[in-house]
């Protein structure tokens, strides 16, 4: 599933990627904020935490964010996307982020990775992953990676787009603030309509987040489709083989 994901952001989408996801989330920028300050909170400052994120493709505005507050933190990503990795390398390197960030092509569950971190994040990536078995695959993988009470900022849509009629055409009207043209906005809706298959409501994403592994889920963001949670690797859970193995190395 995730090969047909990464097929959607391809080098046209990738080119587009910065400019157009500020309109497309009303308040981008403050989600992002909020996000880092959510995970600072939650961890404590300073130290050396070691952060994973997960589809850190494109502008890697998790590690700008978080960076500008715990510049000795360190961060993994991970992202299907060769386009939006390639933007998200660009970024950092302008940014002079370059050498905090280990980046890695692909899915996942093929990271090859024995480390447990500190925390992750996953912003932007759930909705586009179709159905619900692959949404929990990639939530139990995150928790499989974090260790016990570690925490995860999550966000994305929730709601089918459908079943919210004033929020889709209020989404339209944000395209038409920004210059959109009625022909434009028209493809945009059909795109989103066809496109992503979000979970159907904020209910929907706490059980899958419990389903995987976590517990006690926030809401620290919302913005009309759009959620931002931070919920928390539950303490009882039991590891994998390969996290044994770490633990004892």
């Amino acid at each position: 599933m995730m090969d047909q994901t990464a097929k959607k952001f391809d080098r046209s989408r990738a080119a587009e990627y910065e400019s157009q996801s500020r309109i497309a989330l009303a308040g981008y920028e403050a989600c992002h904020e909020l996000a880092a300050c959510m995970l600072a909170a939650a961890l404590g400052t300073g130290g050396n935490r070691r952060i994973l994120i997960v589809g850190i493709g494109g502008t890697a505005q998790e590690v700008t964010g978080l960076s500008r507050l715990e510049p000795t933190w360190r961060f993994t990503g991970v992202d299907p996307s060769e386009p939006m990795l390639a933007l998200a390398m660009e970024r950092l390197k302008a940014q002079g982020l370059g050498d905090k960030v280990d980046l890695h092509l692909g899915t996942l569950d093929a990271f090859a990775g024995d480390e447990l971190f500190d925390a992750a994040m996953m912003l932007g990536v759930l909705h586009h992953l179709p159905g619900d078995d692959a949404k929990s695959a990639i939530l139990k993988a995150i928790a499989d990676r974090i260790a016990p009470g570690a925490p995860l900022i999550l966000a994305g849509n929730r709601y089918a787009y459908a079943s919210k009629p004033l929020l889709l055409a209020a989404w339209g009207e944000r395209w038409r603030m920004h210059g959109a043209t009625n022909e434009e906005i028209e493809a945009k809706l059909g795109k989103i309509l066809q496109g992503a298959d979000p979970p159907h409501s904020e209910d929907a994403v706490f059980k899958l987040l419990d389903d995987a592994g976590f517990e006690q889920p926030e809401t620290f963001f919302s913005s009309l489709f759009w959620s931002a949670w931070i919920a928390w690797r539950k303490q009882s859970a039991l590891m994998n083989d390969r996290r044994v193995r770490c633990h004892h190395e």
